[in-house]
């Protein structure tokens, strides 16, 4: 956090620990907001073809962007899209369309763990979930989930949890 005010400086660094720190900046300054995520996740992406690493160095900055700058599963396609034709037009593809499947993969992957586990937690904090009330939580969106996952910790009956998911459709 001491690198808050030189991003400056962080951003003209070719040393690859620069990207970790920025990446690590952004996600907490992005936290609430997954347009100016997905914009900042595109951007420091962009910068890895920028300066002049090796492949492999991509790759692996990559790797740890996409694992921690999480956006919505629709946002996250905006974002390949996007990426796919910046690639197209500087003529690379350092993230091939069989990495992009395993990372979408990866996601939903990591989405119904999420799910899952909001589904625990809840049966253990309300009760027993209806059939109702578990196929609601199992369709909510990721942005909805987090926001769920953090709510629940104030439920005290699944009258909480009812209301919480009326709010939704308000």
């Amino acid at each position: 956090m001491d690198w808050r005010d030189r991003l400056d400086e962080l951003e003209s660094s070719t040393n690859p620990f620069a990207t970790v720190v920025m990446t690590h900046l952004k996600v907490v300054e992005t936290k609430r907001n997954v347009d100016r995520r997905k914009a900042w996740k595109f951007a420091l992406t962009r910068a890895l073809y920028e300066k002049s690493y090796q492949r492999q160095e991509i790759l692996d900055l990559y790797r740890f962007i996409d694992w921690v700058m999480i956006l919505p599963e629709a946002v996250e396609r905006e974002f390949w899209q996007e990426l796919q034709v910046f690639e197209e037009e500087r003529k690379v593809t350092y993230v091939t369309n069989a990495e992009r499947f395993g990372f979408e993969r990866g996601i939903q992957e990591g989405l119904q763990h999420e799910r899952s586990l909001i589904l625990r937690l809840l049966s253990r904090r309300v009760g027993i979930l209806s059939s109702e009330v578990r196929s609601q939580v199992e369709s909510l969106p990721l942005e909805q989930l987090e926001s769920l996952g953090e709510a629940l910790l104030d439920f005290s009956s699944a009258a909480d949890l009812d209301e919480w998911l009326r709010t939704l459709g308000a």
